[in-house]
């Protein structure tokens, strides 16, 4: 199941509980009923690998009947659900289920945990088991209503074999589509997952070269950062050789953390969670039986975290004593931000990296915030600040930025970004793009300077602005106010030096100033073709043809690679069962960015934007073939969509869908001259109508009723029309005077009659169509298959591609003429049009008469424009 179809069914589930719970609370039911989906998917699966049938599994696992069973599984698997527990069982069809089962479950399942995984499990169901009584006022409602959960989360995947995180896309979606209800609330806890990836890159890329990571995350939430750098970091470290540490004051956002983790397949004894308060109680961890054995001092590689923002808090005495703190100072009273960055900076190795989400206001706020920036800056800690669009958080407006902590640097400069003008607008928040997200990381990792995005700046300039590190004082992103040339306004030309503005063109196309422009010889140029050619001028110019040719060849390797390691190997079984897109989108990013590299024109995160959003598809069509196999290119669907009906949304087929090819590429690809045959049906049933809309147009407005026509004079009553028709035979015959409105009328009853045979041709043509289309689709052969996939991928990304270069050459000749137009306009010229209007209508009113006070007016207004 790819995003799309998860995100359809969580909404129509969601629609459904409203009346029973708050939009904001149904995530803890869903989340808690999946993760346990997944724990008894988890065991059913483990006892399958150990020779365990379906039958077995029905008869005899029950604690009293297989006790060896049990604590095989408690050791392996870390807890033991039994057969009338399991969720398979539930939702059997002769189930007698009931919210006491769930209840029963719940309570055996908090018994028969592993000791030694305690840590992981204990009370992770707590949210769900305290909120069940909410569900209906009855335990019939509320049986129902856990059976319509369950119904919808049967479908769910929870075996980890998707190409994304379910339990926080789920968060995600359900936050994002209630904010109205969930408020800020519900949004605190959830790092949006652009954010995420975009630090996590930036982790990832820090510790590409360790055998084995530790990552911590203070003030956990749903768990999506920790996630993220383990995916992140996986294109580097196998999933095992990364411990993975987390704090988190809620109890219900604690418990989600630990059932993210679990589900994402990470091994329990990687991962190291507690539930509490992360000033207070600060690690190291250890376990109050035995504190002397246990006590383990924490120092990951990374801390990653985002805190609630300016969060009350009261430091202690001895919080100066604090060895978190002791060493840059204390943060105010009433705002913690600085005491989580220093709780962060703390447990990182030496080596180490940290990210942090914080507001603004850290970078230039006074008091002893000054100071600890001071002492940061001082032990050359700051590595990057980042600056992200306003409103990219669920919950809170307000601009945020990013900042880059390490214990120890090489260089002693910070580096500060500017991002807060990139990303696109998703319905009331902000969001980053792939190109955002891919543009901040290669800013940081590479310390890249950009004008007007990033700079690299000394210790000594941050100290000469007494350590303000406040961004727009380092990085200008404003735009320069547009300029006028004064003597250019008022005489005309365009000035040379705004034609330099286009510099990085004319260098790359060295014949077309010359073609487009002739120089006036006084700092000035004038256009040369018409507005009307500029375009045509600038397309036809050999350099600019030459150079959109080797771009087009160039990127044509993307789409060549796409097929050749991807596409094509997917008839191999071995290749789609160790399918993994994160792979191969990686590859085809390097390929993009090795072909741009001659072509410095192109912006290459606008390409690489293309890339991904053409991969959004394709890597949802890759989960359904890596879990289901090739053959699930043969398959159809009913195609489901929602309507109203009695003022509630109704999801109802309308037709028919390829899971994964398309009916129209089929057509176009396979059956084109069935397609072509439709095609002209259609352009003669439209040609009809556009006959029958210029009668109507031509009819001449007519004296009385004209009951034929529908009162907005849109289209014809037909059968109106045929009585008046038939008058009019019975009056001329077959055939009234050329150009009357009778024999208007004859021909557009005439015109009826053909559209309605056309329409039931062409509609029959079309079924026959889309059935032959979806007998195809079952029958594809691997090639055909192969074939098809790459009109659907390839094909479409090889000219979006080349459209990056067409949206440069259209950009730049719009510039053109917006410069030109702006002078072709002098001031002197309109003042002489002025002038010559004003002696125009100054006689004119010479042949004006009136009475003596109105000639009188009017000779006073004609010295006004003959400025006597």
């Amino acid at each position: 199941m790819n995003k799309q179809q998860l995100a359809s069914k969580i909404w129509a589930s969601a629609n459904k509980m409203r009346s029973k719970i708050e939009a904001n609370e149904y995530k803890d039911y869903i989340l808690g009923f999946i993760f346990y989906k997944f724990l008894s998917d988890s065991e059913v699966k483990f006892l399958k690998e150990n020779d365990w049938t379906d039958e077995a599994i029905k008869e005899y696992l029950y604690e009293d009947k297989v006790p060896e069973t049990v604590e095989q599984c408690k050791n392996n698997l870390g807890y033991f659900i039994a057969y009338p527990d399991l969720f398979s069982t539930w939702i059997a069809p002769d189930s007698d289920f009931g919210v006491a089962d769930v209840r029963d479950a719940l309570n055996r399942f908090a018994r028969l945990i592993s000791p030694a995984h305690q840590k992981v499990y204990k009370g992770i169901f707590d949210t769900l088991q305290n909120g069940l009584s909410k569900l209906g006022e009855s335990t019939g409602a509320q049986t129902k209503a856990i059976n319509n959960l369950l119904q919808l989360i049967k479908d769910i995947p929870t075996d980890g074999s998707e190409d994304y995180d379910v339990l926080g896309f789920i968060y995600e979606y359900l936050i994002s589509n209630f904010a109205a209800n969930a408020g800020k609330k519900a949004g605190e806890f959830y790092t949006p997952h652009e954010v995420a990836l975009m630090m996590s890159e930036i982790v990832a890329h820090h510790l590409r070269h360790k055998d084995g990571i530790t990552i911590y995350d203070p003030t956990s939430g749903s768990g999506s950062l920790l996630l993220n750098i383990g995916r992140s970091v996986g294109k580097y470290l196998a999933k095992n050789k990364i411990t993975y540490y987390a704090q988190e004051l809620k109890e219900a956002t604690y418990n989600l953390t630990r059932m993210n983790l679990v589900m994402r397949g990470i091994h329990p004894d990687n991962i190291l969670v507690r539930n509490g308060d992360t000033l207070e109680e600060d690690w190291p961890w250890f376990d109050d039986s035995d504190p002397f054995a246990s006590y383990k001092p924490l120092y990951c590689d990374a801390v990653v975290s985002n805190p609630p923002y300016s969060q009350e808090w009261s430091p202690k005495e001895e919080s100066s004593s604090d060895p978190r703190y002791s060493k840059y100072g204390v943060a105010p009273k009433g705002t913690a931000d600085y005491a989580f960055l220093l709780h962060d900076l703390f447990h990182v190795k030496p080596d180490g990296i940290m990210t942090i989400v914080l507001p603004h206001g850290v970078l230039f706020r006074g008091g002893s915030e000054e100071e600890i920036r001071k002492n940061l800056i001082e032990k050359n800690n700051i590595d990057a600040i980042i600056g992200l669009p306003a409103n990219i958080f669920f919950g809170t407006g307000i601009p945020t930025i990013v900042m880059v902590l390490r214990q120890k640097r090489e260089n002693d400069d910070v580096l500060f970004v500017d991002a807060s003008k990139g990303f696109a607008k998703v319905g009331k928040n902000n969001q980053l793009r792939a190109r955002d997200i891919r543009k901040i990381v290669d800013a940081v990792t590479e310390r890249r300077e950009i004008p007007k995005y990033s700079r690299r700046v000394s210790r000594d300039t941050i100290r000469e602005n007494d350590y303000n590190l406040n961004i727009p004082r380092y990085v200008n992103s404003t735009e320069a106010d547009e300029q006028w040339d004064i003597y250019a306004t008022m005489f005309g030309g365009i000035p040379n030096g705004e034609l330099d503005a286009f510099a990085p063109m004319w260098t790359k196309f060295p014949s077309l100033r010359s073609e487009l422009f002739r120089d006036l010889g006084n700092g000035y140029s004038e256009l040369i073709p018409s507005h009307d050619d500029l375009r045509r001028v600038i397309a036809d110019n050999a350099e600019v043809r030459q150079f959109n040719d080797s771009y087009a060849d160039a990127v044509s390797n993307v789409a060549n690679s796409l097929n050749g390691h991807l596409i094509d190997r997917l008839r191999e079984p071995e290749f789609v069962a160790d399918l993994n897109p994160r792979l191969h989108l990686s590859a085809l990013t390097s390929i993009l960015f090795d072909c741009l590299k001659p072509f410095n024109l192109i912006d290459e995160y606008a390409a690489y934007q293309v890339l991904t959003e053409h991969w959004a598809q394709i890597s949802g069509d890759l989960e359904i073939i890596h879990s289901e196999g090739l053959v699930a290119a043969n398959a159809v669907d009913p195609n489901m969509v929602v309507k109203k009906k009695d003022g509630k949304d109704v999801e109802v087929q309308d037709g028919w869908a390829g899971r994964i090819i398309p009916i129209d590429i089929v057509e176009r690809v396979m059956l084109s001259d069935e397609l072509a045959a439709v095609e002209n049906d259609r352009a003669a049933l439209e040609a009809t109508r556009s006959h029958i809309a210029e009668i109507i147009e031509n009819l001449p407005e007519a004296e009385g009723e004209t009951p034929w026509l529908k009162e907005d004079g849109s289209a014809f009553v037909p059968k109106e029309l045929k009585a008046k028709v038939k008058k009019i035979k019975q009056e001329y015959g077959s055939k009234a005077p050329e150009g009357s409105v009778e024999a208007m009328l004859l021909d557009a009853d005439k015109s009826l009659d053909h559209e309605k045979k056309q329409k039931a041709t062409y509609n029959a043509a079309l079924v026959e169509l889309i059935s032959k289309a979806i007998e195809t689709i079952e029958n594809l052969t691997p090639d055909d298959i192969i074939t098809l996939l790459k009109a659907k991928w390839s094909a479409p990304l090889n000219d979006a591609l080349i459209d990056v270069d067409r949206q440069l050459i259209n950009d730049f000749t719009s510039q053109l003429t917006s410069l030109s137009e702006k002078y072709s306009e002098t001031l002197v010229h309109i003042d002489n049009n002025i002038t010559s209007a004003e002696k125009s209508l100054a006689s004119l009113i010479d042949n004006l008469t009136g009475s003596d006070n109105d000639m009188a007016g009017l000779r006073e207004f004609q010295k006004l424009l003959r400025h006597e």
